[in-house]
């Protein structure tokens, strides 16, 4: 695989904060990649350094083999940027506000922007001004979208979106996916991200502390166990891995760390009614593992 994007001990500490440690990344060319993390993790630094906004205190990230620092203003012709709060010229109106970017962009597919400006529900003929966040928002996806950038950088893209507008950002993502751009993709809607991505990267307190594929990370919780009985549901408390057990009448709920042999041949035993097994969710292993961490207080300066 060709590889997009690359950090190589990527850092950035403001005196004696420091609010991103160093950070080792690749994204691969038609990846999605999720980053996630709690409010102050580094999120939103990371993607300054990615975009020459900031200065790195040290280490490098380079973007289709150029340095993302030195080499911004020529990176940014291959990068369409979407950020979480974003602020236009109010006297301007939707439709203004897209051609001001494609030009400053260098260039949009205007037909798949109509396109767009219609999946979205948007009106292009209103003042900014007039806007809601969502409207303001569907701005930014739009002209980043259609631009057909070979790099789509989102910082929370479906902030202040409706549900139906954020699945219209899910399809069209995915079609960008297949048109063999890629996409880095910061956000809370973990959903979203479960949904969309092929890898995820988890930062807490400025560090990186873990990565890799919804499978490879389901080491960090458990997997939820149900059954229901005719009568009472046998004891499993005694069975290796067995935890957060709860019995309620004839329903039985836990959670199992590693092999589940055992407890099926115990439950089988019983001769359950129902039986449902899943594996933890995107959002269980996210709190799993932010849980599992110290709270260390650190200083946000991601909005400096």
């Amino acid at each position: 695989m060709n590889t997009v994007l690359q950090t190589h001990g990527l850092s950035k500490t403001y005196g004696k904060a420091t609010v991103l440690a160093p950070l080792d990344l690749t994204l691969d060319k038609g990846d999605i990649l999720g980053y996630l993390g709690p409010n102050g993790a580094g999120k939103t630094t990371t993607i300054r350094l990615l975009l020459g906004l900031i200065q790195p205190t040290s280490g490098s990230a380079t973007i289709f083999s150029k340095d993302a620092t030195h080499d911004a203003a020529e990176l940014h012709r291959q990068i369409a940027y979407v950020p979480g709060e974003t602020n236009y010229w109010p006297g301007l109106t939707g439709a203004e506000t897209l051609k001001f970017l494609a030009n400053l962009h260098g260039g949009t597919d205007e037909t798949y922007q109509r396109e767009l400006i219609q999946k979205f529900e948007f009106d292009p003929n209103k003042k900014v001004r007039t806007y809601s966040k969502g409207n303001r928002q569907k701005i930014a996806l739009i002209a980043a979208l259609s631009t057909h950038a070979d790099l789509l950088i989102f910082d929370e893209p479906t902030s202040g979106l409706d549900p139906v507008m954020a699945k219209v950002f899910r399809d069209e993502t995915r079609a960008a996916k297949v048109n063999g751009q890629t996409i880095f993709l910061s956000s809370h809607m973990l959903e979203e991200v479960e949904e969309l991505c092929d890898r995820v990267a988890i930062l807490n307190a400025g560090k990186l502390v873990e990565q890799g594929t919804l499978e490879q990370l389901q080491h960090l919780s458990a997997m939820t166990v149900e059954a229901t009985f005719h009568g009472n549901p046998p004891d499993i408390r005694h069975i290796k891995g067995i935890g957060s057990v709860e019995v309620h009448g004839h329903f039985l709920r836990c959670h199992v760390n590693g092999s589940i042999d055992e407890l099926l041949a115990t439950v089988a035993k019983a001769k359950p009614l129902t039986f449902l097994s899943r594996k933890p969710t995107l959002e269980e292993l996210f709190l799993a593992l932010y849980d599992s961490k110290p709270k260390t207080k650190v200083t946000s300066h991601e909005h400096f």
